[in-house]
């Protein structure tokens, strides 16, 4: 059960961090057209499966997004908007949002499959 409120509160955030992007003045298409980007942190599991869970949950977790994301802010406030920042930072949080509602959460150190909200694929 926590496992699906989980995934359906971030679905609402993706849907949020859509939103807000477009109300912002961003242009929304950048969502999709730097999603897949932050999964190339799954490619340290070419290493092996401590290497590639370390780098896969350092790139999905909300603690850079949330940085980047006040760093905007800040540069909203005093009167300077570095988009960039903001951009970058509604990308990475709503990849890691759309990427936890569907399951895919933080790697556990024993396969790819084993996450924090537990198995992915077809169980046996």
């Amino acid at each position: 059960m926590i496992v699906w409120v989980q995934r359906i509160e971030n679905l609402a955030l993706a849907a949020f961090i859509a939103l807000a992007f477009i109300m912002v003045g961003f242009s929304w298409w950048w969502l999709f057209a730097l999603f897949l980007a932050f999964d190339l942190s799954a490619l340290g599991y070419i290493k092996n499966v401590r290497v590639g869970a370390w780098w896969y949950n350092v790139v999905h977790n909300y603690t850079v997004p949330a940085v980047l994301g006040l760093g905007y802010g800040a540069s909203v406030l005093w009167g300077n908007p570095v988009d960039f920042l903001g951009l970058l930072a509604g990308c990475w949080a709503f990849h890691v949002a759309v990427d936890r509602g569907l399951g895919y959460g933080l790697k556990l150190i024993t396969s790819f499959s084993d996450t924090h909200l537990g198995t992915i694929g077809k169980q046996s």
